[in-house]
């Protein structure tokens, strides 16, 4: 029983120990959020200011050519001669490359060769259905006086018939050997390698070269390829979220480490209708006069373009943004008072420097450093100002330090 009342009395003794050190905790906690209350903030401010914002996309991308194609033989044979090599300007219809024809020459030659023959027997044929022809009439003429038997008529009309089928016939195979003399005329051609003609008028280079004199090709095995760099296309593909934003004819520049500080404008002039499933981006082509041929396909870029633009538009520093419970604002500074009154805002276009301020209408100077430390009215500090100067007839006395009451000093 006595060591049961112990106990009680130790357990109550510990009690009211914890008690007293929990208020102790309490009013230092307290004075402590006291005393960060009326501390001010040091803080830089910024002015608001009102000038052009513009929404500008960054992207990067790689430059082609406008057009490009690889000129290559129809037929087969032995390169004779190359007439280009790469950086050469070259024209439509312009002679490039050259095949051993002798072998299509010998066809063009046995082609004319077959015509003549074919001809030869048209004319025979001819010949001879303007003799039976006469035959056919007389012996007609004969059956009417009753001169000629009827067998005898039957017979000049059959070959009258046969020899008009023949006739058809030699017309016939006139017009297939002059289709095969066509022929070997066109294999003959193929031989002289020219540059495809088509509506494009700008002069065009070569690009790449992939034979030599005396090579044998296969047919349509590239010789060179031929490339348009008057105009070149900027290919960038756009992410999901910019992908509204791009518009036919916008505005882009365009900037290569080829040529620092140099800038290339252009118009966007394709947009893909489609995301890529895998990288959920869209491909944009924009057209760049590329009339110097500084610019060169495959290039590297670094494309801006301009989304949209506001004039005389409310601008703060993107600093100075911050959030109070999910909502955007700004601590706008009184330099009478030196106070930070934190007002939401709705903001507009925002780049890397500036932000547009859309409503309220606002103006003064705003926050840029330290309003992560500041509440809606906090005491604030300007550069080059002391604590003291600034808390001058504005706060309250100054916290005292109590006296703790549990704590008994005694007399030695």
């Amino acid at each position: 029983m006595k060591k049961i009342l112990i106990s009680m009395v130790v357990l109550f003794g510990l009690s009211v120990l914890g008690w007293q050190i929990y208020q102790k905790a309490s009013a230092s906690r307290t004075g402590y959020k006291r005393q960060r209350k009326m501390v001010p903030v040091a803080v830089e401010i910024a002015p608001l200011r009102k000038a052009t914002i513009r929404e500008v996309g960054r992207f990067t991308g790689s430059l082609y050519p406008f057009s490009q194609f690889t000129v290559a033989p129809k037929v087969g044979g032995r390169l004779e001669k190359i007439l280009v090599d790469i950086g050469d300007v070259v024209k439509n219809g312009q002679l490039i490359a050259v095949l051993d024809d002798d072998e299509y020459r010998q066809q063009v030659y046995q082609a004319e060769a077959e015509v003549e023959v074919a001809r030869a027997n048209l004319q025979e044929s001819r010949d001879i259905l303007e003799n039976t022809e006469r035959e056919y009439r007389r012996i007609v003429a004969l059956s009417k006086k009753k001169i000629t038997s009827e067998s005898e008529l039957d017979a000049i009309e059959a070959k009258y018939k046969t020899q008009q089928s023949k006739l058809k016939v030699a017309r016939a195979q006139l017009a297939q050997k002059e289709a095969a003399l066509k022929m070997a005329r066109v294999r003959l051609s193929y031989t002289q390698i020219r540059v495809p003609e088509n509506n494009a008028n700008n002069p065009r280079v070569v690009g790449e070269r992939f034979v030599d004199e005396g090579a044998m090709l296969a047919p349509n095995h590239p010789i060179v390829s031929i490339l348009d760099i008057e105009t070149l296309t900027a290919v960038i593909y756009v992410i999901e979220r910019d992908y509204p934003k791009i518009q036919l004819g916008l505005k882009a520049r365009a900037v290569t480490d080829a040529f620092p500080g140099r800038t290339f404008t252009g118009r966007v002039t394709r947009i893909a209708p489609l995301l890529r499933e895998k990288s959920r981006e869209a491909r944009v082509e924009i057209e760049i006069p590329n009339k110097q041929k500084l610019l060169k396909p495959g290039m590297f870029v670094r494309v801006e373009i301009e989304f949209r633009q506001h004039d005389d538009a409310t601008l703060i520093p993107t600093e100075a943004i911050v959030k109070r419970n999910g909502t955007p604002g700004v601590f706008v500074a009184d330099l009478k008072q030196k106070r930070a009154r934190f007002v939401p805002v709705q903001l507009g276009i925002i780049n890397a420097k500036d932000a547009e301020v859309l409503r309220p209408p606002l103006s003064g100077f705003v926050v840029t450093l330290g309003h992560h430390l500041l509440e809606d009215g906090a005491w604030i500090i300007l550069p080059g100002e002391k604590p003291e100067a600034s808390l001058k007839g504005k706060h309250s006395k100054p916290l005292r330090k109590k006296k703790n009451p549990s704590i008994v000093r005694r007399k030695i």
